[in-house]
């Protein structure tokens, strides 16, 4: 049995890459679930892909059918195109507990850029949920992805991790767009995308006192259904152009794999504006606007998620605390989680040799029962109960190694030596 996770996210990894190997859309998602299962046949997968991370998530009941972290990169180099030289040293692996740590610690947003945040969640549940439905997970995802859940359910109730500013959005607005702006009230602000991210940073303007709300998406509906919400308009991409001379404030939350917001398109929104200010806020990874844009006047402020990394990081330095007792929660849970693995590995060989030493000792006893068959009853259950001490002191220090064994990992040496030596079948 075997779990691992291979990952790059904000830590290891600049935007540059993260967005390279990123996987945008629920299509891009059923195509790489689908070359998955056929390039790696006996696993079980999961992909976790946000504005700060790319996580692949595999898992076999089997170790043999393990894939390498060699072959793993190799698979998201194959997919995306993109050169493996060019990000195999962001690139980290985790396996076992370790993986189960990993994956509890995202969920739990200890991992994330802006510590506390509640997306993550949500997030995680979708990839779950993506995975299931392209057939792509089993038993072993489905109760990692279950356990991290619960656990961060526990460290949200247990701690107070999640007060205060927690989310990227609310950094983005309460420490950059009001670094540049005294007052939102005389701002018109324009929101590229229509999801959960755009929504969330949309409500933090509002709650600074933004009026004028222009939503920009692909699907009209979705973007009018959002701006209605937030008493706004909403637009379909073909004016996007338009709407960008009238913003002072922009946000861009797209799922896009390529940038919406160009050079030309900015530069060209910008003419007329004077030496108004204006705050553009990329959210999305890959990235929605042109790094290049922020060089069209020195009254353009763009800002990408790695530009938040300081203010998170104060975050995180105020919060040292939360983290440990944060930390110890998922440390337990690794632990109990790991030792349900460990029981489901070793379960069905411990059942097997105690059935079969039973086996032994019924047979030897019916055969005694033929030939002394003067004894008494009496005799007969001490001899009974002799052979069945005999037959547990002699598999208890197997039993014992194989216990001790499972605390440190799956113990597939001694369960495959176990297997040969008292003949056992799966």
């Amino acid at each position: 049995m075997n779990l691992q996770v291979i990952y790059c996210n904000h830590q290891t990894s600049s935007l540059d890459v993260r967005e390279r190997l990123a996987f945008t859309g629920d299509e891009q998602l059923a195509a790489a679930y689908s070359q998955l299962r056929e390039v790696f046949p006996g696993s079980e997968a999961v992909v976790l892909s946000t504005c700060n991370r790319v996580e692949l998530y595999t898992a076999q009941e089997n170790d043999g059918a393990a894939p390498t972290q060699e072959e793993l990169a190799g698979f998201l180099s194959s997919f995306h195109g993109v050169p493996l030289e060019d990000f195999l040293g962001d690139l980290l692996l985790q396996s076992g507990p370790d993986a189960v740590g990993h994956l509890f610690r995202v969920c739990s947003s200890v991992d994330s850029m802006v510590l506390g945040e509640p997306q993550i969640v949500s997030q995680v549940k979708q990839a779950y949920r993506l995975a299931e439905q392209n057939a792509a997970c089993g038993p072993l995802t489905n109760a990692l992805f279950q356990g991290a859940i619960r656990v961060s359910k526990r460290v949200r109730s247990e701690t107070r991790l999640s007060e205060g500013r927690v989310s990227i959005a609310s950094v983005a607005v309460g420490d950059f767009a009001r670094g540049i702006f005294d007052r939102f009230d005389d701002k018109t602000v324009l929101v590229i995308g229509a999801g959960e991210m755009a929504e969330e940073t949309l409500q933090y303007l509002k709650a600074d006192g933004v009026r004028e709300v222009l939503v920009v998406n692909r699907s009209l509906d979705r973007a009018e259904a959002l701006a209605q919400k937030w008493g706004g308009r909403g637009y379909g991409m073909d004016q996007l152009g338009e709407l960008l001379a009238r913003a002072d404030v922009v946000v861009a939350a797209t799922g896009s794999d390529r940038p919406i917001v160009d050079l030309e398109m900015f530069t060209r929104a910008r003419s007329g504006r004077g030496d108004r200010p204006v705050f553009v806020l990329d959210l999305g990874a890959p990235r929605d606007v042109d790094p290049a844009v922020a060089g069209v006047d020195e009254n353009v402020f763009l800002y990408d998620v790695d530009d938040l990394q300081e203010t998170c990081q104060r975050n995180r330095s105020q919060r040292s605390g939360e983290i440990e007792q944060a930390l110890a929660i998922i440390d337990e849970e690794s632990d109990r989680f790991m030792q349900d693995v460990y029981h489901r590995a070793t379960g069905p060989i411990v059942k097997r040799l105690r059935e079969q030493w039973s086996e032994v000792s019924r047979a030897e006893l019916e055969r005694l029962r033929g030939k002394l068959s003067h004894l008494h009853d009496d005799d007969m259950n001490q001899i009974e109960q002799s052979l069945s001490r005999i037959v547990n002191k002699l598999l208890h220090p197997p039993l014992e190694a194989l216990k001790d064994e499972a605390r440190d990992g799956t113990p597939h040496g001694l369960l495959e030596a176990l297997r040969r030596l008292f003949h056992i079948r799966d």
